[in-house]
């Protein structure tokens, strides 16, 4: 039942894609690997393993040897899977590539458009299809001749497919810069820098039996003898075929403080950044800012807790009172000779009220087998 009604949900969305969107991809940002969602994503001026590709590729610079990382959870009580992979290889002293696959989907969708026929109701014509979303990321990262100053870009290549109904690609490129004075620790990441695109393409006569439904369905409101009724309506919109990203940006500062000989915390604050006016803490009709902070207490490197809180959120209540919501976050993790195993426990949507997500990733650095 769940899944048939997400399939009205995202079949709607066909028919209100904008040409330029202050929310698209959504998908791209929710983030990768365990630890960086325990410490509330706030690690744009520290990251610096293969998780950076995401995070701010100028940390890239930061590997000594191959590494690889995997990914996996599960949000809206198991209905979406969202994964990822990736893999980087230093290429200099000076240099390193990368790239990773990240897919968010949403499998086995019950298709009903033609479960009526002539009046008639036949389950044999219900079908499967499912909603994915890819991308593909490719990075460089390079030192620069400023001392503790390196470089970093992301290509990305995106794919969107709803069933057989309709599916994109786009294309956009992401940059970031990271900076070391002292104990201190400075990251700036531009995401989608020259706007990403999608180009959307639509097959005319699945669209046209959803746009039949929805006239049905509209008819039996109107013909219901009931006028408060008339406000359920569905409104025609007809679809747009290219989609822009705005840009958007995430400055980070953090440093690291020696509390013992065996203990070292971490601390970190982010400020996520929308060019547009949203429901985050600070808004206006040039920039929305929303802070996010983080820490992570380790032992000799070896097991970490980590803490975050972020998605600072002005909300309306029902009986329009305002209200501050935010998103905790907590997270551990083991690493030995090189294999580190993290988890969290956080939440894409805490402003919306959503479940709680288990968020399990694993990093291997052949650097400890060598």
């Amino acid at each position: 039942m769940k899944k048939y009604f997400l399939f009205l949900i995202i079949i709607s969305q066909l028919s209100v894609a904008q040409t330029i969107r202050s929310f698209s991809n959504e998908f791209l940002n929710i983030g990768v690997d365990a630890a960086a969602f325990g410490m509330g994503n706030a690690v744009t001026a520290f990251s610096n393993d293969v998780n950076s590709i995401y995070w701010n590729p100028a940390g890239l610079v930061g590997l000594e040897d191959y590494q690889g990382s995997l990914m996996h959870s599960e949000y809206f009580q198991g209905i979406a899977n969202y994964d990822y992979i990736g893999f980087a290889k230093p290429i200099t002293n000076e240099s390193t590539v990368a790239i990773s696959i990240m897919r968010f989907g949403v499998d086995d969708i019950l298709n009903t458009t033609q479960l009526i026929q002539d009046g008639q109701i036949n389950y044999d014509r219900v079908s499967l299809f499912s909603a994915a979303d890819w991308a593909v990321n490719v990075a460089y990262a390079k030192k620069l001749i400023v001392k503790n100053l390196s470089v970093g870009v992301n290509a990305k290549v995106v794919r969107r497919k709803i069933g057989g109904f309709a599916s994109s690609i786009g294309f956009g490129l992401d940059a970031g810069l990271q900076f070391q004075r002292g104990d201190w620790k400075f990251g700036l990441m531009v995401r989608d820098i020259t706007t990403t695109f999608n180009a959307w393409s639509f097959d005319d006569d699945k669209l046209n039996d959803i746009t039949t439904i929805y006239e049905n369905l509209n008819q039996n409101i109107l013909n219901d003898g009931n006028p408060d009724n008339d406000d359920e309506i569905i409104p025609t919109v007809t679809p747009e075929k290219i989609e822009i990203t705005k840009p958007k940006a995430q400055l980070g500062i953090a440093r690291k403080f020696k509390i013992s000989k065996d203990f070292n915390l971490l601390t970190a604050l982010d400020l996520n950044m929308r060019f547009a006016q949203t429901n985050d803490i600070i808004s206006s009709s040039f920039v929305s800012i929303s802070p996010a902070f983080g820490f992570q207490l380790d032992y000799n490197n070896l097991v970490y807790l980590r803490g975050g809180v972020n998605n600072f959120q002005n909300q309306i209540d029902f009986d329009n009172n305002k209200s501050l919501s935010l998103e905790p976050n907590f997270g551990v993790g083991f690493n030995y000779k090189g294999i580190q195993i993290d988890y969290a426990l956080t939440n894409i949507g805490g402003a919306s009220g959503t479940l709680f997500s288990n968020v399990f990733s694993i990093k291997v650095d052949v650097s400890h087998f060598r």
